[in-house]
């Protein structure tokens, strides 16, 4: 089994991960934040580095994928492929921090790849508000994230929505994070635990 969770910089995407594997005994796959070579230069010249970052984390999730339907384990995603695709390269197009020569080949091996692999059985997708993206963005801290924009965040949102409204690959949860704090409150775990259950009992 295979899920993925999938949401905005800053939605709780890792914290939920972590939580959700440990309480079923799933296997985490995390999203390659600290070996990524690019991440660093991308949020200081988006433009220099945008095409570089995006090839990276298709070729990294695209393995990812691969080591999950390989392993036959139960296994959760932070972040998907789909996201890379369909909503941070294309608002890197959009915003003019990306090539369309290289948009389009980007999207071409992405097609590629997609068409190679199996999509999520859930996929849970967290929304959130700027002001709350930006709260949980500043709280943990991460050096090269000070320099990501508001107008950057509010486009990805917006293609977020667009993209869930639209989606059609396998069962999906929206969970509405911005009162919801899993860390430090077991009674809003417990509450995303049972609509999950709700969802995987409908899987067998």
């Amino acid at each position: 089994m295979h899920v993925a969770v999938a949401g905005n910089i800053g939605s709780g995407k890792t914290t939920l991960t972590n939580l959700l594997s440990k309480q079923y005994k799933w296997e985490a796959h995390y999203e390659d934040v600290d070996d990524n070579p690019y991440l660093n230069d991308f949020y200081q010249d988006m433009q220099r580095w945008s095409f570089n970052l995006q090839i990276y984390f298709l070729n990294s999730r695209f393995s990812q994928i691969i080591q999950i339907r390989e392993s036959g384990k139960k296994i959760i995603q932070d972040r998907t492929i789909y996201e890379d695709a369909y909503i941070f390269a294309p608002n890197l197009h959009s915003m003019g921090l990306m090539s369309t020569r290289d948009f389009e080949n980007y999207f071409a091996l992405f097609n590629l790849m997609s068409s190679l692999i199996e999509p999520p059985d859930l996929l849970i997708y967290l929304r959130a508000s700027i002001p709350t993206l930006v709260e949980q963005i500043q709280q943990r801290g991460r050096k090269y994230e000070n320099n990501i924009r508001l107008d950057y965040l509010k486009h990805l949102n917006e293609r977020y929505e667009a993209w869930v409204e639209t989606y059609n690959l396998g069962k999906l949860l929206i969970v509405n994070v911005n009162n919801l704090n899993f860390r430090d409150k077991p009674e809003d775990l417990s509450s995303v635990m049972d609509n999950i259950n709700a969802q995987i009992h409908g899987l067998f």
